[in-house]
């Protein structure tokens, strides 16, 4: 009776979302791709919304900052950054936003994707 409750428990483990191991240390290095445009010591707005707190937040919800009409859109579906949507986000954000303002491509590395999330969530 334990074994198939303890493969079941392995198998989730397994299948964990490899952000939630990653290493904000490094991710504040793979941040410096987005500090031009973006703040993460403070809630001033750049030429993007700042991420401060960003993890867990609704999306295009930043006090003072205008969204384009599709990242609104995307908001009214209830979305929230949280690690799923910010890793399919950081991978394309075109595709999961069509017309954001957002020029930036992505990071198509999922250690840089992991490691930038790890140090977003460390910034709340």
């Amino acid at each position: 009776m334990k074994f198939p409750t303890l493969a079941i428990l392995a198998l989730g483990v397994m299948t964990a979302p490899a952000f939630a191991n990653g290493d904000a240390a490094l991710g504040e290095q793979v941040f410096k791709k987005c500090a031009a445009c973006h703040s993460i010591a403070d809630n001033a707005n750049r030429v993007g919304p700042s991420l401060l707190g960003v993890v867990g937040r609704k999306t295009a919800s930043v006090e003072g900052f205008s969204y384009s009409d599709s990242m609104k859109a995307f908001a009214a579906t209830g979305a929230v950054w949280d690690e799923k949507t910010l890793d399919t986000y950081l991978t394309n954000p075109r595709a999961t936003v069509a017309a954001t303002k957002m020029a930036f491509p992505g990071l198509k590395d999922q250690a840089d994707r992991d490691n930038l999330i790890a140090f977003l969530k460390s910034k709340m």
